[in-house]
């Protein structure tokens, strides 16, 4: 029996880490197996990715040496941890994912679509999560919130056109593939906020336990 993989995705600001926190709880009430990870990263060689590329510096990255790094990180994320845990029948939840790479280096950096369907064919192919929750809020609302951050990475700090582009290209993914992309309005109430993200999974569980 094969686990649940679900994907976060959201511009910067918009609540991923809350959201989090609500799935854990429910993944907890309802004795569910699962791990939590992220992207880029989620295997200490994928995390060290990471840091090449969101650490702030004074070379320019390039938009190209930025996509094959985050799929490269992917690569190996996928192999060492996804797979395994879903093929175990645990769930997993990542923080970001395939949709992200769609959004920042290609809907927001301009990049090459069809290279990003060939990387995506080559490196994910069917691996795509079964769910992926869009937390959406207006920019200026994310803005405020990541400038009261501590620390800053490199995407906090690009503009405010940028972080736009980010915010339609999710809502542009969603509306492509509405199966798959359910859209939370994170500009609500905490308590609208989680019983959202619980309608999606309680759809998600009820599948799943049809499936045992």
């Amino acid at each position: 029996m094969r686990g649940k993989f679900i994907s976060l995705e959201g511009g910067e600001g918009s609540g991923k880490t809350t959201a989090i926190h609500f799935i854990r709880e429910w993944l907890d009430d309802q004795k569910i197996p699962y791990i939590m990870t992220r992207e880029p990263g989620g295997t200490p060689l994928a995390e060290e990715i990471r840091q090449l590329i969101l650490t702030p510096r004074e070379e320019a990255v390039n938009d190209v040496t930025e996509l094959l790094l985050v799929f490269a990180a992917r690569a190996q994320h996928l192999a060492e941890k996804i797979q395994p845990e879903l093929n175990k029948g645990v769930w997993v939840i990542s923080d970001r994912f395939l949709d992200s790479s769609y959004v920042y280096q290609g809907k927001a950096r301009g990049g090459d679509l069809a290279m990003l369907d060939q990387l995506a064919n080559w490196v994910v192919g069917d691996n795509k999560p079964d769910a992926t929750l869009v937390l959406d809020v207006p920019v200026e609302v994310g803005q405020e919130r990541v400038v009261q951050r501590q620390h800053q990475d490199r995407l906090d700090k690009e503009s405010l056109a940028f972080h736009q582009k980010v915010r339609d290209g999710f809502l542009e993914r969603a509306k492509a593939d509405p199966k798959r992309v359910k859209v939370v309005d994170a500009s609500q109430s905490l308590e609208s906020v989680k019983k959202q993200i619980e309608e999606q999974l309680a759809k998600l569980n009820k599948t799943w336990a049809g499936d045992c």
